[in-house]
């Protein structure tokens, strides 16, 4: 169990049942009133968030996450498909839901983690950063830059992202998949 002065940042508490990651914690005091834990939770099965404080003789159970390591094969009517990493016989789908929009950024192959809860799969952590080949990428005209010097591509993957004028088709770029942005240029695949 944790004081309401454990419950901190990157913890992951259970209320009402459910798995909630801190997102926010700060530990304050209103005049001669007792301290208190006024913290941001996101329910990581929902993925709402809420705010919720803690008073001095409260407490919270820590949650028991597990983290396993997985392949992803592919993607088929909504339904993503994967695998363990040492026997692939042992395949396994998830919703669209559950992998959300960066699942775009996920190719065949990859190794992602699995967040398991109560041995039910609640969430999907991919890598931060990815490397993706650029299929269709409209050429740049020279003096187009009222829109911000950036375009508009299609990655190996079928996913869209914005990058900047100088990146061509065939070029290889790498993904922050936690804002969806381009990070870098990392050369070409001819």
């Amino acid at each position: 169990m944790l004081e309401y002065n454990e419950i901190t940042e990157h913890k992951v508490i259970i209320l009402d049942g459910a798995p909630y990651e801190v997102l926010n914690s700060h530990v304050f005091r209103k005049q001669q009133r007792k301290p208190v834990n006024a913290t941001k939770l996101k329910n990581l099965i929902t993925g709402k968030v809420t705010e919720r404080s803690f008073h001095v003789s409260e407490k919270a159970e820590e949650a028991e996450m597990e983290e396993k390591e997985v392949k992803f094969l592919y993607t088929n009517k909504g339904e993503w498909w994967f695998c363990e990493i040492n026997d692939p016989s042992k395949r396994f789908s998830l919703p669209a839901e559950l992998i959300g929009e960066r699942g775009g950024y996920l190719k065949p192959n990859t190794l992602v983690g699995v967040i398991i809860f109560e041995e039910k799969i609640i969430g999907v952590k991919l890598p931060i950063k990815v490397d993706l080949k650029v299929t269709e990428a409209h050429p740049a005209v020279k003096g187009d830059t009222a829109k911000g010097g950036s375009k508009q591509v299609v990655l190996e993957t079928g996913a869209t992202l914005q990058v900047p004028m100088f990146v061509k088709e065939g070029d290889i770029v790498r993904i922050n998949t936690e804002t969806g942005e381009y990070t870098d240029r990392i050369g070409n695949s001819f």
